[in-house]
């Protein structure tokens, strides 16, 4: 077992924290209150109590009391202990609730009425009136009905005296009381939380594993953390399935499952034993003698909901509990049930599965007919669809199939491949450990060798994935010619990450001698792929032409989401960024019908290239933020970092100058660690593009010109050309910005982009003298009339309208200048704004004051959370998709209600719409 630090219990509680301060704060002013906290086991309310019992510690009398259960049929047992610390004051009181309330305490008697309740809250007054009073109540449905009926009438009447009554509960009891409900932790929050408990030892694939169970409930989280196996942490063992047995959590739902009925908790180990199981299936299940009404008890318990056509836990972690909380008998006579209600063959392929699962678990049959059945019914079931998914269905038939069989490491390995096709690399890496230990042909071992390569090369060093890849590609070639093209295609991709011009170049020139007539179209493309992005990185753009074109079109008959993405990057080096962006989206819908997430991280990356030329920023912050999640729940580091560094960029272009430098730091940190070249050169990119927004052109200059290892891509370094030959154009580098110019009209000259060319002749209007730089400016803008640049469109009319300014030509200037900051408005481009203000009044234009309450002042970052918002998304969803903390969230909204001078969500909405 691992060492777990004790966890900081309150990562993610801002908000509640802030409502107990509101609390406490009233009360010392003298308007009391009351609040109510109510979540499932482990959410953290007793720690949020003790956090406001640790408030209130300089100036309250505090008055604490839990609900237990083994006391909730005694009468004023909850009273009893809350209120026995301050009960000498009752003297002060009436003596008629006086005589009520010391009867209440003393027997557990009381005479109806007002005379007890009145009583209590007289005696809070009391106490009040000497320094505020703090009355906690933990789980205040556990209480004795008769103490839940006194406090409940005290809490809704204290807001004239200097009184907190804070409960917690699991349900939303006692009514007519502000109630607040604990959901689950953010992503934020869950991985502070998985730092607080074990510092840099918990992958963000792992985490993702675990906290499908927790589902941000901080005390799942922290014993699961804690029950990790040395093993689970190195990624060599596959997570845990449940919470931990010895547990708290565990203990506490096995004991709520305890109390119900037999035919409830047969039923419930039926759900739990398959997620898929619909109304009509249970309802044959369900004995005659207790029809499906068994399960009321379990709703009413709050364990069980209806959801549409089936039953679900509302407790994901409960599942867990109730299935492997019973016995292996009774799990292997659910299952033989479920086969048998399942023996209709229903939908095809997915209900075969199921069936053939639940055969295999119930041992109904020799092992090695189940295993061969199971392994059939998950392959032809491919894509997945509900439960089992069919990495797991072959890992079971290989547990059923003899050690020394062939057919062993084949299931093994094919429940790896379609793990990490699924998004769970932690357990496709445990597959794989796995096979180490049993004999497999070298076919096999070259197939696994390419799935560890590709494992490689999204979450290691950069490296050993091209070597792996290789190796792979010289045993796949002859049997299997498309995977033998893929791993070099892969290989190839390795080193373009890395930035590794040469290798790259040698992987090209080693496919080009294997090329044959008689290719299929998926293969065709990849040779041609390689071909061009070969000649892309000699220099000869020219040449890589032709092949990047066959690339385009030979996708249009490609369905495979992997090699539709490299036709994405050959459009994009044509300059045809529209095409681009439609092949990235198709690569995009390919992969969700195909139940390929592990594809998805990658694949929006190349979905970023074409936004970020066409300026779409909004769509880059999205698209990179919900790449950054997936690739962290699926362990791809490398991909992060990229989305990392794509997020800095949109940062930069909004002129956030701190959420740049901490996301490009962040980007570059991954970058120096797994030797990638891109992330870092995007990384660095942000950087000198936020100098140069914020009037830094020699430091955007130096940013640019330098050359570090892992900070340096052919590719990004084109694409940030035009800023380069900026900022050497504003502190005098002229033989800099006329080198760089070259290499940018080279590949230019190969498109066919009026965006491109346009940003050329921009180029080279900054490089000309006075007489030659206003026709090249004119032709800069005639070309962005032809393309869809608009920011870069806004971009140039600045420069131009400053060059006319310095010329002399306040009056023309103006035009240009005024165009420019309208764009630069719209963008939430603040910096650039600021550019274009300062050249206004340089030129002598009183400049107009900012716009009006309209969207068009919101950042791009804000624009988006203002749509979520007004949608209908909480605070918590908005920064579950958008990668952000919730405190983040609330700082944007305030900031959003302030610019549009609104006061709440349904000002925004009708604004909005």
């Amino acid at each position: 077992m691992s060492p777990v630090k004790c966890a900081p219990p309150l990562r993610g509680r801002g908000e509640e924290e802030r409502a107990l301060r509101r609390l406490l704060d009233g009360a010392r002013a003298g308007s009391g209150g009351a609040l109510l906290l109510v979540g499932a086991p482990g959410m953290g309310k007793t720690a949020l109590l003790d956090l406001a019992a640790a408030h209130a510690a300089d100036g309250f009398r505090l008055l604490q009391v839990s609900g237990v259960a083994a006391e909730s049929r005694l009468p004023y047992a909850g009273l009893h202990g809350l209120l026995r610390p301050v009960a000498a004051s009752a003297t002060a009181l009436p003596d008629a609730q006086s005589l009520a309330l010391i009867s209440a305490l003393e027997s557990g008697t009381a005479a109806g009425g007002l005379a007890l309740p009145a009583a209590v809250l007289g005696l809070l007054s009391a106490v009040a009136a000497r320094q505020p009073v703090l009355a906690c109540v933990d789980d205040v449905d556990l209480l004795d009905p008769a103490s839940r009926e006194v406090l409940s009438f005290a809490a809704r009447r204290v807001s004239a005296e200097p009184v907190a009554l804070l409960f917690t509960a699991r349900t939303g009891v006692p009514d007519g009381i502000p109630a607040r409900e604990l959901g689950g932790l953010d992503a934020a929050a869950v991985r502070e939380l998985a730092g607080d408990l074990a510092p840099g030892k918990v992958a963000e694939d792992l985490l993702a594993a675990l906290d499908q169970i927790a589902c941000g409930n901080p005390l799942a989280l922290a014993e699961l953390i804690g029950s990790l196996t040395p093993d689970q942490l190195a990624g060599l063992a596959a997570p845990p399935a449940a919470l931990p047995r010895d547990g708290r959590l565990w203990r506490a739902h096995a004991a709520r499952l305890a109390e119900l009925p037999e035919e409830a908790r047969r039923l419930l180990l039926l759900i739990a034993a398959d997620p898929g199981l619909d109304v009509p299936t249970l309802i044959r299940a369900a004995r005659p003698a207790c029809p499906l009404t068994a399960l009321e008890p379990a709703e009413r318990a709050g364990i069980l909901h209806s959801a549409g056509d089936r039953y679900d836990f509302r407790d994901p972690a409960v599942r867990g509990v109730a299935y492997y909380g019973a016995s292996l008998l009774r799990r292997r006579s659910a299952h033989r049930l479920l086969s048998a209600l399942l023996k209709d063959p229903g939908d095809g392929g997915a209900q075969r599965l199921r069936r053939a699962w639940h055969r295999a678990w119930a041992l109904d049959g020799p092992a090695e007919r189940l295993a061969d059945e199971l392994a059939a019914a998950a392959l032809d079931a491919c894509p997945p669809r509900g439960h089992p998914e069919p990495y797991l269905a072959l890992e079971r038939a290989a547990e059923l199939t003899e050690h020394d069989h062939p057919a062993k490491a084949e299931r093994l390995a094919a429940a790896a491949r379609h793990a990490w096709v699924a998004g769970r690399p932690q357990a496709a890496r445990s597959l794989l450990a796995r096979l180490r230990s049993l004999a497999a042909p070298d076919e096999l071992r070259a197939h696994v060798q390419l799935l560890h390569g590709s494992l490689e090369l999204l979450g290691g060093e950069t490296g050993s994935a091209r070597e792996e890849l290789l190796s792979a590609a010289a045993w796949l070639l002859e049997s299997h010619r498309m995977l033998g093209v893929r791993a070099l295609v892969r290989a190839a991709d390795a080193s373009y990450r890395a930035g590794d011009n040469r290798a790259f170049i040698a992987i090209a020139r080693q496919a080009a001698a294997l090329r044959r007539p008689d290719e299929t179209v998926p293969t065709q493309l990849m040779f041609e792929y390689l071909a061009g992005m070969a000649s892309t990185f000699s220099g000869s753009h020219q040449e890589a032409a032709a092949p990047l074109r066959r690339v385009v079109e030979l996708a249009g008959s490609v369905r495979d989401p992997a090699v539709l993405v490299w036709a994405c990057v050959a459009s994009m080096l044509l300059g045809e960024d529209a095409t681009a962006h439609r092949l990235s989206a198709r690569a995009v819908e390919a992969a969700r019908v195909r139940g390929a997430a592990s594809a998805m991280p990658q694949l929006l990356e190349y979905m970023i290239y074409p936004q970020i030329w066409m300026g779409r920023y909004a769509s880059v912050a999205a698209t990179a933020a919900q790449g950054l999640r997936l690739s962290q729940e699926t362990g791809q580091l490398n991909t992060a970092a990229q989305h990392l560094a794509w997020l800095a960029i949109t940062a930069a272009v909004e002129g956030d100058q701190e959420t740049c430098r901490v996301r490009a730091d962040a980007a570059i940190g991954l970058a120096d660690a797994h030797d990638l070249g891109i992330a870092g050169a995007i990384g660095n990119w942000a950087l000198a593009y936020l100098d140069l927004a914020a009037g830094r052109p020699a430091d955007a200059a130096n940013r640019l010109r330098a050359e570090r290892r892992n900070h340096n891509h052919v590719v990004i370094r084109v694409m940030a050309t035009p800023h380069l030959i900026e900022a050497c154009a504003r502190t005098g580098d002229q033989e800099r910005a006329r080198s760089a110019l070259r290499v940018l009209e080279r590949w230019v000259g190969s498109t066919r982009s009026p965006d491109l060319r346009a940003l050329v002749s921009r180029c080279r209007a900054l490089l000309a003298g006075p007489g030659e730089a206003e026709e090249l400016f004119r032709e800069a803008m005639e070309l962005h009339g032809q393309g869809a640049y608009e920011f870069e469109a806004a971009r140039t009319q600045l420069l131009y309208g400053s060059a006319l300014r310095r010329d002399r030509r306040p009056g023309a200037a103006r035009t240009h200048l005024h165009s420019a900051l309208e764009t630069f408005e719209r963008y939430g481009a603040r910096l650039w704004t600021e550019q274009a203000r300062t050249e206004l009044r340089a030129s002598g234009d009183p400049v107009r004051p900012a716009m009006d309450a309209t969207t068009g002042q919101l950042t791009a970052q804000q624009l988006q959370i203002a749509r979520m918002v007004a949608e209908g998304a909480t605070n918590k969803e908005v920064a579950e998709q958008l990668f952000l903390s919730r405190r983040t969230v609330e700082h944007h909204l305030r900031n959003i209600f302030s610019r549009l001078g609104i006061r709440s969500r349904v000002e925004l909405v009708r604004l909005m719409s």
